[in-house]
């Protein structure tokens, strides 16, 4: 018997969740806690050549200590300071601030460059 009893817990949960705009899993969703990131150089539109140097500056929250990097939505997993080898083009360059657990928190920064 208690099987129904938890689905229907779940469901009722779920359900409230998607009336009230809240997550159920609050890893879900990006933590709130003041900080501030912004990319610095390049700047949103700027030409650059395949490899350049990103810089950002991180005003940290309450739990903000690191960056991620993205390239394309795509993660930069060990991001050192210069992404390299990038296609002619327009690429998509985004900046979050993450936690000591490496949830990101709400503070983001994207811009557009065209590599020549």
């Amino acid at each position: 018997m208690m099987r129904p009893i938890v689905f229907i817990g779940l469901g009722i949960a779920l359900l409230a969740s998607t009336l009230s705009g809240a997550s159920v899993f609050a890893a879900d969703k990006p933590v709130e806690d003041g900080s501030k990131i912004m990319i610095t150089s390049p700047k949103d539109g700027d030409k650059v050549s395949d490899n350049f140097e990103l810089k950002y500056e991180l005003v940290k929250g309450a739990q903000a200590g690191h960056v991620h990097v993205y390239v394309d939505n795509e993660y930069q997993r060990g991001f050192q300071g210069t992404v390299k080898g990038l296609s002619k083009g327009e690429h998509q360059i985004t900046v979050k601030a993450a936690n000591k657990d490496h949830a990101v928190v709400t503070a983001t920064h994207t811009i557009t460059v065209d590599v020549q």
